[in-house]
């Protein structure tokens, strides 16, 4: 299991490591030294930036793994991102995997892939070089026009034989938890899903880092044996890189014929669903916990959500209550989200809930408990009986926007 220490006595107190941390999860405490909190994913962004190296990782990612035959790799090249188009647009996850790539190829002599199927290139390339692709694999076909597992992964496949990829990068998304696993079948290699850290080391090793247990402990995974090294990662975890225009790469097309007639299955429309704000991409998320698992609870939740402007989200007892579907539920076992106000409701704030919303910009808890977990990483902890407070809150949120 990974872990972060802080040594004490190098720490001089400078606070960079709390801007590093993307989950919020660093604070200094009373004698100006950096402590971790329950908030940390164990992604080590704090690890480099701090100047007095405080702060150390040890566990899988530290450890000597030279004593591996990783003799097969020795040809390989690059790390792979699969893109995820939505809508016409290049899907965010895709731009934070790109990101994360970025950072593990820096200083080693692999580059980023990205690998795009569709079904008119038009500016992906460019948008894709401009988040940190090195190099664009393009695929384009007719077939490509909306996701389908079958000639996808054989277009995939087809390329990975001819350009043997380090390793290749999923959104742990509807799209790459379908895609992945039977690509990674038709491989004969090993896949990590839902990782929250990724760590190449120099012999070409990636440790793939995943919560296990419902979230009580980190399993770092290593795919020594097979190629290639293959991962699903969790969306709002890694961070994409600011767009820059001016980077240079190179786009690569790539022509396969796929047999249409062979597909098993034929897509007749695409419906979007309208309903509600969603969690995903919210920028404001009210969540119920159990302590609002009732249906009263729940109303008044989703009520202070709408005159908000946001999303309603819940925790995994409220979907496991029968109350709402799974699609709002937040933490471990849901979502990942980073909205910029998060506001939660009669949540403790274990663990499990924690990871799935630790990275929200300013969070606002309001629960009977003035002991609970969640008031520790809030940044505004309001201590009442929210069947009391939230009507008091809507109300008086109603009349500010009658003032504006």
């Amino acid at each position: 299991m990974l872990g972060i220490q802080i040594l004490r006595d190098k720490c001089i107190g400078c606070g960079i490591c709390m801007d590093a941390c993307l989950q919020n999860a660093i604070e200094l405490d009373d004698e100006n030294t950096a402590v971790i909190g329950a908030a940390c994913n164990m992604c080590g962004s704090c690890v480099p930036e701090c100047p007095s190296e405080a702060i150390r990782k040890s566990g899988a990612g530290a450890e000597n793994l030279d004593y591996l035959d990783v003799s097969h790799l020795a040809g390989c090249r690059d790390i792979w991102v699969i893109t995820e188009l939505r809508d016409g647009r290049i899907a965010s996850c895709t731009m934070e995997l790109l990101g994360e790539a970025h950072r593990l190829v820096k200083g080693t002599a692999h580059s980023v892939a990205a690998v795009l199927l569709c079904k008119e290139v038009g500016l992906y390339p460019s948008e894709l070089i401009a988040a940190g692709a090195d190099k664009v694999y393009t695929i384009q076909n007719k077939m490509f026009k909306q996701f389908k597992d079958q000639p996808y992964k054989e277009a995939i496949l087809r390329l990975v034989k001819e350009e043997k990829p380090l390793a290749i990068l999923f959104s742990a998304t509807a799209m790459g938890r379908s895609l992945a696993p039977r690509l990674a079948a038709a491989l004969k290699t090993g896949l990590s899903a839902d990782c929250t850290q990724l760590e190449l080391r120099d012999n070409g090793i990636l440790i793939q880092t995943r919560p296990a247990f419902g979230g009580n402990l980190f399993a770092s995974i290593l795919c020594p044996y097979t190629w290639p090294q293959m991962a699903t990662v969790r969306p709002k975890v890694m961070k994409p890189l600011e767009p820059d225009a001016k980077r240079q790469g190179k786009v690569i097309e790539k022509n396969y014929h796929l047999d249409e007639n062979a597909v098993m299955t034929n897509i007749i429309d695409y419906i979007a669903e309208i309903s509600e704000a969603s969690v995903d991409d919210a920028e404001i998320v009210v969540a119920a916990g159990y302590g609002a698992a009732t249906e009263k609870g729940l109303a008044l939740v989703s009520e202070l959500a709408k005159v908000f402007g946001g999303a309603l989200g819940v925790s995994r007892k409220v979907v496991d209550a029968g109350l709402i579907s799974y699609k709002h539920q937040i933490g471990q076992t849901g979502k990942t989200i980073s909205p910029k106000l998060y506001i939660t409701c009669g949540i403790s704030g274990a663990i499990q809930h924690i990871v799935g919303m630790s990275s929200a910009k300013k969070i606002v808890a309001i629960d009977l408990d003035p002991n609970a977990p969640i008031f520790h990483m809030a940044d505004v902890g309001i201590v009442a009986d929210l069947y009391e407070f939230i009507p008091k809150l809507i109300t008086a949120q109603n009349e500010r926007k009658k003032q504006v």
